[in-house]
């Protein structure tokens, strides 16, 4: 066994042993802020919550092995993990028939826990990058056709040095897809048997064509004798993009087309939740700021206090958005976006856009339903008339509900779009975010955005 792949056992098993620290801490945690007078502070129940773990260890037993993860993610898998040990637990003192450990005991241990496992996975999974990028814990890969998936597959995975992988070599019979491999081994498929036991590797990706079953099952040998782990990446194209799922046709396997975890019922319904949630609190303490807001309105300009436009909604329906007047009553108002020194605003009404004071009325559009708190911007009806017949995969951001802010307007695209590609980079961003949804990604986006709401945003006009 080489020092790199013992190295890894290492720290496999340190941040696992780190998983249960973390879990004790919860643990003590608990019973120094409620008070350690309870059957929650007994020496079996302390047992009973580290056997408890087990089975979570088990099913996020790959968790710390996952080079590619993005924080969110990261974090949701911290949440079903307790939610595991939690569910667990209450199975066990249920099957004892043991009911007086206390409520609020469990419910706080399981908040602290989610919380303290967040923060180790979070903190870990960056220390882990540092090493990597320094040259330590690394799989070595080598890439099996060298065609468009082949050269697509090298640069995600070269992308980051932090992900640890390091590409040995292509293996490819056809010549001329080898020439663009000039910083990296290339040679025949003969070789790949010689170089894979030579160099150790890892991880053997096979990007060619599936239906040559020789040659396919030559590598998977090759990959099986040196003990690599063997990996098929279908090709890749410009229409069968996004996310599939796994399921079969009887014994066939198929890949499911999926745009969004969003249309899961589950998922809409926890998303729901949150929208509600947020929408009611916000507009509990709304009067706080609706009320002023709205007499310097009418004193500093003719006409309503709340501008009503049709825009473009889920599934290309349309609704009524509501929001701050911040213009002089105008006949182009459905038709003509603002511009930075539009002179149809008024000074207030510039200030409101600025600060973004105008589109808290649309917490009434997430209350009724027909908006979200984060989703794609809704665009005038004229906008997506205009903009569907430009911008390839436009009309995919109407596969989930609009947002009050999103993925986009986090990362500086946001206001008027003076080009073409910066609405092009919108929905980008927005079609992103429609494939990799999930609720911790809408929370990052709502503190992220109230975060920037205390910054002055050059493209908030």
């Amino acid at each position: 066994m080489t020092e790199r792949v013992k190295l890894g056992k290492y720290l496999l098993t340190a941040l696992t042993v780190g998983d249960f620290i973390i879990l004790n801490i919860s643990y003590l945690l608990t019973l120094f802020v409620l008070g350690a007078n309870t059957p929650f502070a007994s020496s079996s129940m302390w047992v009973l919550v580290n056997v408890s773990f087990i089975p979570s260890v088990v099913f996020f037993a790959d968790i710390h092995n996952r080079r590619i993860l993005y924080a969110d993610k990261m974090v949701l898998s911290a949440f079903k993990s307790a939610v595991v040990e939690c569910g667990v637990l209450a199975a066990i003192l249920y099957m004892l028939n043991i009911f007086h450990v206390g409520m609020y005991h469990g419910l706080f241990f399981a908040a602290t826990f989610f919380i303290l496992l967040s923060i180790w996975w979070l903190v870990s999974r960056r220390v882990l990058k540092k090493l990597r990028r320094m040259g330590l814990n690394f799989k070595r890969v080598v890439i099996v056709g060298a065609g468009q998936t082949g050269a697509l597959l090298y640069r995600e995975l070269q992308g980051d040095a932090g992900y640890g992988y390091r590409t040995m070599g292509f293996f490819d019979d056809d010549k001329s897809n080898l020439r663009d491999c000039h910083d990296t081994f290339v040679a025949g498929l003969d070789q790949l048997a010689d170089f894979v036991n030579a160099n150790h590797i890892d991880i053997i990706y096979y990007t060619l064509d599936a239906e040559d079953d020789k040659l396919i099952s030559k590598v998977m040998r090759i990959a099986e004798e040196i003990g690599a782990s063997f990996v098929y990446v279908p090709k890749f194209s410009k229409v069968l993009n996004g996310q599939f799922l796994p399921s079969s046709m009887g014994n066939i396997p198929i890949l499911k087309h999926s745009i969004s975890p969003l249309h899961r019922r589950w998922n809409k319904v926890i998303k729901r939740i949150l929208d509600l949630f947020v929408s009611i609190t916000f507009l509990i303490v709304s009067p706080i700021i609706f009320i002023p807001v709205a007499i310097i309105i009418k004193l500093t300009s003719p006409g309503p206090v709340i501008f009503k436009q049709k825009r473009t909604g889920i599934y290309g329906r349309d609704f009524v958005c509501y929001k701050f007047r911040t213009m002089r009553v105008n006949a182009d108002s459905d038709r003509l976006q603002a511009t930075e020194n539009d002179p149809r605003k008024t000074k207030f009404g510039d200030f409101l856009r600025r600060s973004s004071i105008d589109e808290l009325p649309q917490f009434f559009n997430v209350l009724l339903g027909n908006m979200s708190v984060v989703g794609p911007r809704p665009h005038m009806v004229s906008q997506t008339e205009e903009y569907s017949a430009l911008i390839d995969k436009y009309m995919v951001r109407h596969a989930v509900k609009p947002g009050i802010t999103g993925w986009a307007q986090i990362n500086g695209y946001r206001g008027g779009t003076k080009h073409l590609w910066q609405m092009e980079k919108r929905v980008e961003y927005d079609v992103w975010y429609i494939r990799n949804w999930n609720i911790f990604l809408d929370i990052k986006i709502i503190f992220l955005t109230a975060f920037n709401a205390l910054r002055k945003d050059k493209n908030a006009y």
